[in-house]
């Protein structure tokens, strides 16, 4: 890495985060290795919805493979590319579809953490509505190009309350109707639990529902063009909480959500859109309760003989992830030892030598075949950085022969419920 300067505040994020086991939302860039064949296939996509188009696809890998470190590297990408971006890990109370409102909840965080460029944490929808009126009011004609803007979206399914909407926030905008824009927002955020809250409020007949989200969804995508992005990026990880849906049937309404998107976007009735989920491959793969449990699903995505093969297919709408290798895992520590040292400013004494010791230590551990991930190296290298941090005269060649750092890697606790390791691990990725 040498002369490339991380930043304090994002040096800070990228150590924090990966020492407490998380991946960063910011910096993933100095911490990027790999992966440019996955990278360029999801890039590729973005240029599709930017088209007007629209894409689906599943990041598959196992316990350590890469799903949640390159979703937040394609969010990186789209922001930077004007896109709006919206994510949401599922969990039992987050679905696609549910009785109790699951499905409105993953709606609800999507919105919650939509972000753009100048607002990358989240929180940007207010910003987006903003800057449509803003660049509304820059036309000539600001009711003329409102109301070309809003026809074709008010023949769409959910359209002419979508654009009511969108009219009320543009009024309200002109008369400085603070509190009408509150209400808008909070329409649009899916929080109005009926239709008579919302008209009694805003004037409006209905309100965003678990059936309807979805369809908000891709309203809203044809929308931000108008405001002057570029589309639409959604990406859900963690499908493994559907794999854990004890009742058969909600699964079953859960994949059909599922195949209801990968339909739209293939056929054309979804637009400005991309969408990526990202799980496990039993989450995926399992007959008896995985995606493909859900037999029009398994046949949409199952690979053809030539990829059965050994040949990866970068165009297929699942793309399978494998663990980094030894030598992407040396430049990623080397990476982060010089970030570590830019951070706490002090000089890198740590060599190429050191670093493949300590590789091999860490591989070389009982069990590291089947339970070390790279979670694991990443936690053991930072604690190792920091202990050389504050005790510069350690001898690191003796440090790595302790018993804590070559004894071995301890298994995974399988919660209950989970089926296997794949299961019982928290999904971080790198």
């Amino acid at each position: 890495m040498g002369d490339v300067r991380v930043p304090k505040r994002i040096a800070a994020v990228i150590i924090n985060s990966l020492k407490g086991g998380v991946v960063p939302r910011i910096g993933l860039p100095y911490v990027t290795v790999g992966r440019e064949r996955e990278i360029q296939a999801l890039l590729h996509d973005l240029e599709l919805v930017a088209d007007g188009g629209a894409s689906f696809r599943f990041l598959v890998g196992r316990y350590g493979a890469g799903k949640s470190f390159l979703l937040q590297t394609i969010r990186t990408h789209a922001m930077g590319n004007d896109f709006v971006v919206a994510d949401a890990d599922l969990s039992p109370e987050r679905r696609l579809q549910g009785g109790q409102g699951q499905g409105l909840a993953t709606y609800r965080e999507l919105v919650r953490n939509l972000s753009t460029k100048t607002r990358p944490e989240g929180g940007a929808l207010q910003l987006v509505l903003d800057r449509w009126v803003a660049a509304l009011r820059e036309q000539p004609d600001a009711e003329v190009a409102l109301a070309e803007q809003l026809a074709p979206i008010r023949e769409l399914v959910c359209g002419f309350d979508f654009t009511q909407v969108l009219r009320l926030y543009y009024q309200a905008s002109l008369e400085g109707d603070d509190e009408r824009r509150a209400g808008v927002v909070k329409w649009l955020r899916g929080e109005f639990r009926t239709k008579t809250e919302a008209r009694t409020e805003l004037g409006v007949n209905a309100c965003i529902t678990d059936d309807t989200w979805y369809e908000y969804l891709k309203l809203f995508a044809q929308f931000l063009v108008g405001a002057g992005y570029k589309g639409l990026v959604v990406l859900i990880d963690e499908l493994v909480n559907l794999y854990k849906i004890p009742n058969a049937t909600s699964r079953q309404y859960n994949y059909e959500k599922i195949l209801t998107m990968y339909n739209d976007t293939l056929q054309g009735k979804a637009h400005h859109l991309g969408i990526i989920m990202g799980g496990t491959p039993q989450s995926i793969e399992d007959r008896r309760r995985g995606v493909f449990s859900y037999e029009a699903l398994r046949s949409r995505l199952t690979q053809g003989r030539f990829a059965s093969a050994g040949l990866a297919d970068m165009l297929a709408p699942v793309i399978h992830l494998e663990p980094l290798t030894y030598e992407e895992l040396l430049v990623l520590i080397e990476k982060l030892a010089d970030i570590h040292a830019g951070y706490f400013g002090y000089e890198r004494t740590l060599t190429e030598t050191q670093l493949v010791s300590f590789l091999r230590t860490e591989f070389g551990r009982v069990g590291a075949d089947t339970h070390l991930t790279p979670r694991e190296v990443i936690r053991d290298f930072i604690e190792l950085l920091d202990i050389l941090c504050q005790n510069p005269g350690a001898n690191v060649d003796a440090l790595l022969k302790t018993d804590a750092f070559s004894g071995a890697v301890a298994a995974p606790v399988v919660a209950a419920g989970a089926q296997d390791v794949d299961d019982a691990y928290a999904e971080f990725t790198i």
